[in-house]
């Protein structure tokens, strides 16, 4: 403890909803954000939330879904997926998916899951921010977990338009093939937890579940820091 307060002195870490100081024992979040978060209940019942319901009927062999928070663009909760994704701060992600995986295995979540695959961003993104911000969230879920990070059985083949302006079809259309598999050897017979910053139609999700289940008997499940609440 005294090194941790040492090192926050040195070092300071902020609240990144609000951006107050933290105190040594907070992580992430302020103990007040903590209360203000618009979190799910989707760990209760993994197999029949909503947004499992997103993927039932797209997803041949889907489990299961969980993410942290309900995404309500332009709110103060939603600024820590901003500042991941725009702000240069890949330690957000890293953090919250620690956060998430203490909350996952007290359910019981990962029961039965092989490995975590985090969805790839386009190279011009990569380029451009310096990190996938889903793969810094899937590291910190595996960094507590200690299941495998499977980063390279599917890549991103192009960068596809941006999704924000598109109904529910023609964002499935829009990314059908934009992943490729680059390595499936490791897939078969696994469960994979596919792992992406926001999930609004699951489309994004959908599209790499596709590619990663060419490779026989694959079970999926999802998990994001936050859900958008649409339903396809």
């Amino acid at each position: 403890m005294l090194l941790s307060r040492l090192f926050d002195f040195i070092a300071p870490r902020y609240c990144c909803v609000c951006g107050r100081r933290l105190t040594a024992e907070e992580r992430v979040f302020c103990a007040g954000c903590c209360l203000d978060l618009p979190l799910t209940e989707f760990l209760d019942h993994p197999y029949d939330n909503v947004m499992a319901k997103t993927f039932w009927g797209l997803i041949p062999h889907f489990e299961r879904a969980y993410a942290l928070v309900y995404h309500v663009p332009h709110t103060r909760s939603a600024s820590m997926v901003y500042q991941l994704k725009y702000n240069n701060r890949p330690d957000i992600g890293d953090n919250l998916g620690w956060l998430m995986a203490d909350k996952m295995a007290a359910k019981g979540f990962f029961e039965g899951i092989d490995a975590v695959v985090p969805v790839p961003l386009a190279p011009v993104r990569i380029r451009q921010r310096g990190y996938n911000q889903s793969e810094c969230l899937a590291y910190g879920i595996c960094r507590r977990t200690h299941l495998p990070l499977w980063d390279d059985v599917v890549g991103r083949k192009y960068y596809a338009a941006s999704q924000t302006d598109k109904n529910r079809w023609q964002r499935l259309d829009n990314v059908t093939d934009v992943f490729e598999l680059t390595n499936g050897s490791r897939l078969r017979g696994r469960h994979v937890l596919i792992v992406d910053d926001v999930v609004t139609t699951g489309a994004t999700v959908c599209a790499l579940a596709k590619q990663l289940q060419l490779v026989d008997d694959v079970h999926i499940s999802v998990a994001s820091i936050a859900f958008a609440g649409e339903v396809i």
